[in-house]
């Protein structure tokens, strides 16, 4: 508990001690004679995160939100309902009264998510953190953008040019570091190469030995005389390749288009604090607009100053336009 309490505190404190994200010029562009363009970095708005029965979440997640400088409405689940309370007021006592404290909302009850899920005019995305079926019902039941993920399916997989030894710790760890967690492995692919040398049954005792219990596909499952599994999801979160040829790897990284893919590593690598974020606010395995863990840069967007001196379009006659690339700083 006192570890998790002091990790904590690191993450919260990394987040305050990284440089300001908001109003950064990320781009400077001269346009045409004394007509500059700026694009700044911005909060997104408001923001709804539902989120499972961890407290160590609320307090991860309002840190980014402070750091980002969105709002935040927060709905944490049931079992953790009076830690959450305790923690939300410590929070927002701590806010400066500049701000207020009606920055960080803390919902309660279940039943006013689906009218928050209706304020598409006042909150600016959705955050779910959960299982599949979670994700799929806010995504059914509201016109808030969604980021989250699905399936959200971590794969290892192990090639023939693979170190047995290596393999069996990252697969050790990848499935039961934290089983519960999104970045835990589900699906174990194997070489065709291993069934016959012993590197597979290598693998299937390592697993055994820790009580994981295996499924097979339709090949695996008569080859080890396991149960069948019943259905394959493919959704992809974060996938590891095992070998010593840097070739094949190279050639898995590139072409694997999954949020996270890592070459001789546990997928538990797959998280905001060990990414060196500070913290997430969830993984997501969307195209839009974030991916992969989720910090303070994936709830900014953008906006546009353009600084000018009289001039106007006049059907483009009287501009000419150098669009020339400036310094960050003028």
């Amino acid at each position: 508990m006192t570890q998790s309490i002091s990790n904590l505190a690191k993450s919260v404190r990394m987040l305050a001690d990284m440089e300001e994200p908001i109003g950064q010029i990320l781009k400077r562009t001269e346009l045409a004679d004394n007509l500059t363009l700026e694009k700044l970095s911005c909060p997104l708005g408001v923001i709804l995160i539902i989120f499972e029965s961890r407290p160590d979440a609320l307090v991860q997640i309002a840190a980014l939100a402070i750091r980002s400088g969105n709002g935040l409405l927060l709905k944490g689940g049931k079992e953790a309902k009076r830690s959450n309370e305790v923690l939300h007021k410590v929070i927002t006592s701590a806010i400066p009264d500049t701000v207020g404290d009606k920055l960080i909302g803390l919902v309660t009850t279940r039943e006013a998510i689906p009218d928050l899920l209706k304020l598409d005019d006042v909150i600016d995305l959705v955050v779910p953190r959960g299982s599949n079926k979670l994700v799929s019902q806010i995504k059914d039941t509201t016109k808030i953008p969604v980021l989250g993920h699905s399936d959200g399916i971590c794969h290892v997989y192990v090639d023939k040019e693979a170190n047995i030894e290596m393999a069996k710790q990252i697969i050790k760890d990848s499935k039961t570091d934290y089983p519960a967690a999104c970045n835990a492995m589900e699906t174990l692919l194997i070489h065709k190469d291993l069934s016959t040398n012993g590197g597979l049954d290598q693998l299937v005792v390592e697993l055994k030995n820790e009580g994981v219990e295996l499924y097979g596909g339709p090949r695996a499952s008569t080859l080890l005389n396991i149960a069948e599994a019943r259905s394959f999801h493919h959704d992809s979160h974060t996938e590891c390749i095992v070998t010593e040829n840097l070739e094949v790897a190279e050639t898995f990284l590139c072409q694997v288009d999954s949020a996270a893919v890592f070459h001789n590593a546990s997928t538990r690598f797959c998280d905001g604090a060990r990414f060196g974020l500070g913290a997430e606010v969830g993984i997501s395995t969307s195209r839009i607009h974030a991916r992969g863990p989720v910090g303070v840069e994936g709830l900014l967007t953008n906006r546009w100053i353009l600084k000018g001196n009289g001039q106007v379009v006049e059907g483009d006659r009287g501009v000419t336009y150098s669009h020339k690339e400036l310094p960050l700083k003028a």
